[in-house]
Order: C-alpha cells, then structure tokens, then sequence
C-alpha cells in the first residue's frame, strides 16, 4: 500500500468510529495489505484521535492465546493504543450507544508502570521491577469491521479492537501473586460464563508485557512510567448488550464489575 491509501483508511476506520458504521475489511480491499502497513493505519487513526484532543495513557496487547493466533493464522501477539477517552473506572457505566457497535467483554490483569520499559532484551525480572501495580480489568474490544470478518491486518489497522476499558479499584503489588496461576472468574448477569489462569495469556501475562516492551523497543519506543498496559485476555470473549452487568475476580489481586446502558 502506498502512503495515501494508508492515510485513507486510517480516516475511514476512524469515521467508522465516530459514526458507528462498520466498514468492509481491508483484505477483501487491499490484497497487498501488510501487517507493516496495518500498524501505520493504526497510527493514523491515532493522529486523528490526538489531534482532537485525546491523550496516549497506555498500551493494549492482543492475541495472547494460542486459540485466536491459529484463527487468525498469526504466530505472535498484536497491539493498540489507549487514550484517556477509552478509560473508565470501577463503579462507572459504559454507554454502548454512545461509542461502540459491535462490543465483546474479556477479563485481563492491568499493569501500571512506575518506571519506563525499553527494550529489546528485557525479561520478565524487569517488566516486574518496572510495575507499580497491577489491578483486574475488563477491556470492551469493537470491531468497526463487519461482522467482525477480521484478518490479522485488518485487526491490527483498527488498534487492535480496541473500544473502551474498566479498572477495578484494588492494586495489588505484583511480586506477591502468582501472575501464571492466579484464576480469573467471570460472571454476566448473576451466572459464571468463563473462568481462566494467569497462563492462558502466552503462559503468564508478564510474557505478555515483556513481548510488548521488546517489540516497540526494536523502534526505539519505550513504554512509559504511568502509563496503563492491558496484558491480554485469560478468558473467551463475550458479546454484551445494554443492560448486561458483568463481573471479574482475579484470585490475589480482586475485582471488577462495569454495567453497560
């Protein structure tokens, strides 16, 4: 692809999510389509989203089980950007009207960093020194695709699904859980619907973090003090609708509960 088609469907995707109209999939489109050009999609998607006003507090990895990487045909993780237009916190209600179209709710452990993280050659030691805390969480991903008819570049063009998340309330000291094996439960609407381990996530989400530092580290970006990294999902996605209400525990860290409206 070249510059101007890239810079094209970076606006369109982003059009897509103001107005809250699915688009065709870029690989039914663009047959040369990359995974180098998907990212550079994202990233004009990100200049319009900054440009209006929105801040980058964080980063969101994707792909983290070994079931959506053989569905997508990928053997590695994704990821996205988060601004502070995407946050929301414990006790707050996520209006689907207002913003997302297509949404999926997944439980995952947040890291938030008290140091910068650059790579290459970081280990999972040091992703953890770099940790202030990590805290549960539900990331809501959308897809401003159709019908969520995605390859890996067309999920990666759109900052990776990204549509909206939720921390809980309780940071916890990551040195003192088990990040591999602490269990995750979900629940939606009174009943359990999932449940999953720290290892579903590429064996711990600590990998997952670590992957990400190392990977943006190969261009020279760091991942920042402060800034919030969702690590990747431990359970399946599940479709919410107003009026669901679900809930998350991660045993040793705690809880989360978003409803939607």
């Amino acid at each position: 692809m070249d510059k101007q088609q890239i810079q094209a469907c970076g606006d369109e995707l982003y059009q897509a999510m103001l107005t809250r109209t699915a688009v065709r999939p870029l690989t039914e489109r663009f047959s040369d389509i990359t995974i180098e050009d998907a990212y550079n999609i994202s990233l004009r998607i990100l200049e319009r989203r900054t440009e209006s006003g929105e801040k980058v507090i964080g980063k969101k990895i994707g792909l983290t089980s070994k079931a959506v990487q053989n569905m997508l045909k990928v053997g590695q993780p994704d990821f996205g950007h988060l601004t502070d237009k995407m946050a929301f916190s414990q006790g707050e209600e996520v209006q689907i009207s207002d913003r997302l179209m297509q949404p999926k709710a997944e439980g995952e452990i947040a890291f938030i960093l008290k140091k910068d993280l650059m790579g290459p050659g970081l280990t999972a030691a040091d992703v953890l020194a770099a940790t202030d805390c990590v805290l549960p969480c539900f990331e809501v991903v959308d897809s401003r695709i159709e019908n969520w008819e995605i390859k890996i570049q067309d999920t990666v063009a759109d900052n990776a699904s990204c549509g909206v998340f939720l921390l809980g309330d309780r940071a916890v000291n990551p040195r003192k859980v088990d990040l591999a094996t602490c269990g995750m439960v979900v629940e939606k609407n009174g009943s359990i619907i999932s449940t999953g381990a720290g290892a579903a996530a590429l064996g711990s989400p600590v990998t997952c973090v670590t992957w990400l530092a190392n990977t943006l580290g190969q261009f020279g970006i760091p991942l920042k003090a402060g800034e919030v990294i969702l690590s990747g999902s431990l359970v399946p996605l599940e479709p919410v609708q107003a009026g669901d209400f679900m809930s998350v525990s991660v045993g040793g860290i705690g809880g989360a509960s978003v409803r939607f409206i």
